[in-house]
């Protein structure tokens, strides 16, 4: 069962809970590696990636156990520096674990990660930032050999690109390395935040976090603790666009607004109705029709590109023309194909689009190729006219906790269907 059956022109409309942030737990996870005390962690999304990177550190010889969305997690016992490929290749968050594991055994081997194909992901500042602080690194064709011959000792470092992933990597390598570390240009998304919330916990001495400086000085030892992740903005983003795009009215609670901030002024700018309070988000749509807006993405504060397809989703059924600038991923359009099949008005110019918007989408067989254009399709299924069938639907489920199962409690009709069954 790997399609799916959605019947379109439904208006979707209720409350959703928004799960924790995939993007913070799974640095979080490996960064577990790094202290040998136990751990408690809650809010935990139920994912297909977060379940890789539990199976991983269960290889490495940590316990853990699940339990409702809290994982309790024992890392004193780690017997194994080299991760297996079988794991490591199915998620681009498995570079994390080159860090810590060279923290703690002095050494480690990663065979190179996976993840979506929605551009060049190079890991060559993750690697920069550990020579930098005294790694030795050698690359092979598929794995990534790390030693040092004494502790890791604290620099400046200058980052020439704002990267989430090296942000971290770097910060997980300097809290337990001699001195003073300085990351400049450090990337400054919530999830930086939360990570660097989470070490501090450990017993970690970083400031700065959610600056473009960091300031890590170095401690002797990590302890265990209790964190509960943040909430997934990009879930809530991607709820407030399912109402927006129906005309329907939808509430996210367990959220937080203040990170959000860019993607509520462009969703008020489309004419939507916005309220929040401390934990909830309230878009509004109905009886509307949304306005276009131009968009360009960059790294937080800026707009996040894993809102892109959902916006140009947005822009494709709106009233007006739109531009969609794309400044992180160089392949992130492979979606836009799909949306012109249903009648969408898109035309693709090297890194950015250009969108007219149409009264109404329709129904047509599609296939998705990422996490977030999976999501997009599955969304502009429950808007077009006529049944949707969305095929390579196991993307979704990477970055969305039952996802499904809240778009049909907003109203939605979707359901799974079998190969060999066709309603064309």
């Amino acid at each position: 069962m790997n399609k799916l059956y959605i019947e379109g022109n439904k208006k979707l409309n209720g409350n959703v809970l928004i799960s924790g942030s995939k993007n913070a737990a799974l640095p979080i996870l490996f960064m577990t590696i790094l202290t040998k005390e136990k751990i408690e962690i809650s809010n935990i999304p139920k994912l297909t990636d977060i379940s890789i990177a539990i199976k991983i550190l269960r290889s490495l010889g940590i316990k853990i156990v699940n339990k409702n969305k809290t994982l309790y997690i024992d890392p004193s016992v780690i017997n194994i520096s080299c991760p297996s490929y079988n794991l490591t290749n199915k998620i681009r968050a498995s570079i994390w674990m080159l860090s810590p594991l060279l923290t703690r055994f002095g050494k480690a081997k990663i065979f190179f990660p996976g993840g979506c194909k929605i551009g060049c992901r190079p890991i060559n500042l993750h690697l920069k930032g550990l020579i930098e602080l005294g790694a030795k690194i050698v690359e092979n064709e598929n794995y990534i050999i790390a030693s040092i011959q004494k502790p890791l000792q604290g620099k400046y470092i200058y980052m020439e690109k704002v990267s989430v992933g090296a942000t971290i990597t770097i910060m997980s390598a300097a809290i337990l390395a001699r001195g003073l570390t300085i990351i400049d240009n450090a990337a400054k998304e919530p999830e930086i935040i939360d990570v660097a919330k989470f070490l501090n916990t450990l017993g970690a001495n970083i400031t700065g976090s959610g600056s473009n400086k960091i300031y890590i000085k170095g401690v002797l030892k990590l302890h265990g603790g209790f964190h509960k992740i943040i909430p997934d903005r990009i879930e809530t983003g991607t709820f407030l666009i399912a109402a927006a795009i129906s005309q329907g009215l939808i509430t996210c609670y367990n959220t937080e607004p203040k990170h959000l901030t860019n993607v509520l002024k462009k969703l008020s700018e489309t004419g939507a109705k916005i309220q929040t309070g401390k934990d909830w988000i309230k878009l509004d749509m109905k009886e509307k029709k949304p306005k276009s807006v131009n968009i360009s993405t960059s790294p937080y504060p800026g707009f996040p590109t894993d809102m892109q397809s959902q916006f140009t989703l947005l822009n494709s059924i709106s009233s007006g023309k739109s531009v969609i600038i794309e400044n992180i991923f160089e392949n992130r359009f492979s979606y836009v194909t799909e949306l012109i099949k249903m009648g969408a008005k898109i035309e693709i110019k090297n890194n950015y689009i250009i969108c007219k918007g149409i009264p109404k989408l329709y129904a047509k067989n599609l296939f998705s190729t990422d996490l977030r254009g999976s999501a997009t399709l599955i969304l502009a299924g429950c808007i077009a006219k006529g049944i949707t069938v969305v095929n390579n639907i196991h993307h979704f489920k990477r970055g969305y906790e039952s996802f499904l199962k809240k778009l049909n409690k907003l109203g939605a009709n979707i359901q799974y269907i079998n190969n060999n069954f066709s309603i064309f």
